[in-house]
């Protein structure tokens, strides 16, 4: 799995709360049938907002960061984003209270942390 954060700066202050999440919630819907995207996140920070996606593989990834994806946000936005390209191979889910090794539920002894 690969995980990608676009980060995209503002020249304005970071909008509130109730902003941010209706803002998100309106280009939300756009992202439910993504081809290879299993989740987004959407960020809103002091310098910037953006996102973090998490997809099946980096040719998933490329073909929605494609030449028309660049044009798109910087018309959105205003702004260049970043785009930071991580392989994803570990997860800790403690809201499921589970550890996945590509994206599968494996058992770690706690003995193991130590």
């Amino acid at each position: 799995m690969v995980i990608t954060i676009v980060q995209i700066p503002r020249s304005t202050a970071k909008p509130d709360k109730a902003a941010s999440i209706a803002g998100a919630s309106r280009s939300a819907p756009q992202y439910r049938h993504v081809k290879g995207l299993l989740r987004k996140d959407f960020l809103n920070g002091e310098d910037g907002g953006g996102g973090i996606y998490l997809w099946v593989s980096r040719e998933a990834a490329e073909a929605w960061f494609n030449d028309d994806w660049w044009g798109w946000i910087e018309e959105r936005f205003g702004a260049r984003p970043t785009l930071t390209y991580f392989d994803h191979y570990l997860t800790v889910d403690n809201m499921l209270g589970e550890i996945r090794v590509d994206g599968q539920r494996v058992e770690i002894a706690e003995e193991a942390a130590e």
